[in-house]
């Protein structure tokens, strides 16, 4: 990474006025955690010289640490060796004074990767790929809602143009996509300057809520990086225009929820689409691929719905599924096989909300692709666009019952490391316990004097 290293080097002396950096990890959540460091310590970050605890990736939501976890109390709450991703360095403009990040991940004292890191398991995904001489291609769609920050409850924005809030949905709406031209322009023009591929930006299905496309690319851990860095530049966008972006599952009861939908398909050495074999219906690939997706979806679904909030968005009659199961141009089911041109034959995994970890949520998806491709997993029937065919197999319905099933699971054991299994279960239990202590206002209203 020499070369690397002096090129960011390089860039960063030209620019005289950033003044610290953001050296960051990112944790089981998908939040980044780390440190604020003069800019002088640039070489100290890109050289892996810098130190963080290992524990830091695997807090639980509020930032606390998990109870008995063993990276804390088993070992002394030891620092592992930062080493950076190899990401070019990350410019941020939206802060209050320019800054630059820096993209790190966990490694051992002896220099090995540290497994409980998220970015680290879908490396493992990616190996295993490469070795059968395949490459992911990926790209990733993300819904989030814009909000009024003085509200202690989402509401809608107030548009800059008209000077009116938003109270109704405006889905494909060119207007509100006019409307907030400013705000989309911000986030396009900060998402090139780091090398994040955005394409298409709609209105979507809910009040003031929104979908930025990511273009494919043939590497799946850059396509999670761009993923995360993107939600972090959508947020801090919103606040300098006076909004809130809000990536929750589901912040409105009774509107949209938020996707994080992940397309992709395979190639291998010539440069080839694997999915396709000239026909409608894709290759047999492909569909053991699919076939891999459904026997491994239940109990992946606390990758793909990690919060309390997220079981709100997958229920009945949602563009959110809640069965396995997989069909042709069906948006109303868990995989999609979208239409068009068979060069361009591909796979649509629609379960994970927005608020699920990037990086864990494409080792899951890739990792049971694989499995169905080494086993030649069959997907069975597809499901018809009027819903025939659909697989009895339901979706964990809860929180609880997601935790459970993926602790029980045999194939996300296959893909994840046992050290980020044990720190992702041990996390979620923490969280769901802490909720449950929690008794709602809404709770109170109903039952304190009625029953």
């Amino acid at each position: 990474m020499g070369d690397a290293i002096t090129d960011v080097l390089s860039w960063l002396e030209s620019r005289d006025d950033i003044h610290s950096l953001r050296a960051a990890v990112c944790d089981l959540n998908g939040i980044m955690r780390g440190k604020r460091i003069p800019v002088e310590q640039a070489r100290k970050a890109l050289e892996g010289k810098l130190r963080m605890p290992y524990s830091l990736v695997g807090l639980d939501i509020w930032g606390e640490d998990i109870e008995n976890n063993t990276l804390v109390f088993g070992n002394g709450d030891a620092d592992g060796l930062c080493q950076w991703t190899g990401r070019g360095i990350v410019p941020v403009n939206w802060t209050a004074h320019p800054t630059a990040l820096v993209p790190l991940w966990l490694a051992d004292e002896n220099g090995a990767p540290f497994l409980g890191d998220p970015r680290r398991a879908l490396a493992r995904v990616l190996d295993r790929y490469k070795a059968l001489g395949l490459t992911p291609v990926t790209a990733t769609e993300l819904e989030f809602y814009l909000v009024d920050p003085q509200s202690q409850r989402p509401i809608g924005p107030v548009s800059p143009v008209t000077g009116r809030r938003l109270d109704s949905d405006a889905a494909l709406s060119i207007d509100e996509i006019d409307d907030f031209e400013a705000f989309i322009h911000d986030v396009c023009d900060a998402c090139r300057m780091q090398g994040i591929p955005v394409d298409t930006a709609i209105a979507e299905n809910g009040v003031g809520q929104f979908e930025i496309n990511l273009n494919h690319v043939a590497d799946a851990l850059r396509a999670a990086d761009d993923a995360v860095l993107f939600k972090r530049t959508v947020k801090g966008i919103a606040r300098k225009h006076g909004f809130a972006a809000c990536f929750m599952a589901k912040p409105y009861g009774d509107r949209a929820g938020n996707g994080f939908h992940v397309h992709f398909s395979l190639t291998d050495a010539k440069d080839r689409n694997v999915f396709d074999d000239g026909s409608d219906q894709g290759s047999d690939i492909m569909r053991h691929a699919v076939g891999g997706l459904l026997a491994a979806m239940a109990e992946s679904t606390l990758v793909f719905a990690p919060h309390f909030n997220s079981y709100r968005r997958l229920r009945p009659g949602s563009y959110a599924p809640n069965a396995v199961a997989w069909g042709y141009e069906n948006r109303m089911i868990a995989i999609r096989i979208p239409g068009g041109s068979a060069s361009a034959r591909r796979i649509e995994h629609r379960v994970a909300g927005a608020d699920a970890n990037p990086y864990l949520v494409l080792a899951a998806i890739l990792g049971a692709g694989l499995i169905g491709i080494e086993r030649q997993l069959s997907p069975g029937d597809p499901t018809g666009r009027d819903g025939q065919g659909i697989q009895p197999a339901k979706l964990p319905p809860d929180w609880a019952s997601a935790i459970a099933s993926f602790e029980g699971g045999a194939h996300v054991a296959e893909i994840f490391p046992a050290t980020l299994r044990d720190s992702f279960i041990a996390c979620k239990r923490q969280e769901l316990n802490t909720f449950a202590l929690n008794v709602s206002d809404f709770e109170l209203e109903t039952y304190l004097e009625s029953v």
